[in-house]
């Protein structure tokens, strides 16, 4: 009795893991296939991708797009045909034990240099969506002194605009 639970046990356990390493797949599949549909300017596809509410955070400061307004932004670009290009060089997908809801991170080949992506994703209906994703420059640390100084004037003013709306 005792080898027969324990089998079972271990056989849940398997089963748990391969699940997870399936979805793992799916969802990297689908991040790949959304930096490909923005390489390919195919705007449906693209965001076909994202929750009708998701949001995509840039790299300046004032880029906080909820969905619609990140869609006409974004329909200059790709109706030229050219959107942008992103590639993984290396990601890390985490999810919940449900397996309806993940996060990520990923390190980015782009036309910017290596970038950082770090997003949520949630299933809707038995699909991943992606419902928020945050782009930023990588920057070296050793670096860090000379972009605070590049940024220095703009930031300031940024700031004492968003400290007036507060």
């Amino acid at each position: 009795m005792k080898n027969k639970l324990l089998l079972l046990i271990m056989t849940m356990l398997t089963l748990g893991t391969m699940a997870q390493e399936s979805e793992e797949k799916i969802i990297t599949t689908l991040l790949n296939n959304w930096h490909q549909a923005a390489a390919d300017a195919d705007f449906e596809a693209y965001f076909g991708k994202m929750t009708t509410d998701g949001v995509f955070i840039g790299t300046d400061a004032t880029e906080n797009w909820q969905n619609d307004a990140f869609r006409e932004f974004s329909k200059p670009y790709f109706d030229r045909g050219k959107a942008w290009s992103f590639t993984a060089v290396e990601r890390n997908i985490y999810l919940n034990e449900a397996n309806d809801f993940a996060w990520f991170d990923e390190l980015l080949d782009t036309q910017m240099k290596l970038c950082r992506g770090s997003g949520v994703l949630k299933k809707e209906n038995g699909q991943w969506k992606i419902a928020h994703y945050v782009l930023s420059i990588a920057v070296p640390n050793e670096n860090v002194g000379e972009l605070i100084q590049l940024k220095k004037e703009k930031d300031s003013l940024l700031l004492l605009q968003l400290k007036k709306g507060n």
